[in-house]
């Protein structure tokens, strides 16, 4: 009998894991680049990540027939938290370091990666502004389309906590827009939020025109 991916995964079947990284890999890197705001450094949380899973296979139940896509990206949850704590590490120490001359950045002169950039920036704003806990919740559901319970698994906590941080999310998000103006910052769009894959009880709204506009490149892109 042919095994599934959860069991050949966990055996640590190299086509296994070629074939999660195919499935995975633009999911997790959309997901690092809008936490980090930063190409590069998403590309190697994307790294990471699936190194990280190798490690931990013997941890997929190969009994379960839902999606890898919740294990996965708890995972790039945690290496993106921790690639976070690095650069705050990082930063503080090169802050103690005279400042550098500026260095023109010829990469950006590319157009197409300006506009990125330029939405990329917008969203970012408006979402660092909330916690931790409800960024997470809301680039697993609202920019990586988990439902709730897969958003959960990925975080290792309850549903009606996923479920609460993404309600706060909202309501600091649609603040945010009502002091910055319609069409500047954040705002809500769409009168009929769409519902998350595997939730059928209650949609996660898109929270952010700028978020959905800064996801599109992201689709197209897969180093």
């Amino acid at each position: 009998m042919e095994l599934n991916l959860r069991a050949r995964v966990r055996a640590g079947q190299p086509e296994a894991f070629s074939e999660l990284f195919d499935e995975c890999a633009r999911l997790v890197y959309g997901h690092a680049l809008r936490m980090t705001g930063n190409w590069s450094v998403a590309e190697e949380i994307v790294s990471l990540t699936f190194l990280e899973a190798w490690r931990l296979r013997g941890t997929v139940r190969p009994d379960d027939d839902g999606p890898l896509r919740p294990w996965v990206l708890g995972i790039a949850v945690n290496v993106t938290r921790n690639v976070a704590r690095a650069a705050r590490r990082h930063q503080a120490a090169m802050s103690r370091l005279p400042r550098p001359p500026d260095v023109p950045d010829f990469a950006d002169a590319v157009a197409g990666r300006l506009d990125d950039e330029a939405r990329l920036v917008a969203a970012r704003e408006a979402v660092a502004r909330l916690r931790r806990g409800e960024r997470e919740v809301v680039a697993l559901c609202v920019w990586d389309g988990l439902g709730y319970a897969e958003a959960a698994q990925a975080l290792g906590v309850p549903v009606g906590t996923v479920r609460s941080r993404l309600s706060r999310a909202r309501r600091k998000l649609r603040a945010a827009a009502a002091e910055k103006g319609a069409g500047k910052g954040a705002e809500t769009v769409g009168a009929g939020p769409p519902e998350p894959r595997g939730n059928s009880e209650l949609g996660c709204e898109q929270v952010l025109g700028s978020c959905e506009n800064a996801a599109r490149p992201v689709r197209g892109r897969n180093r």
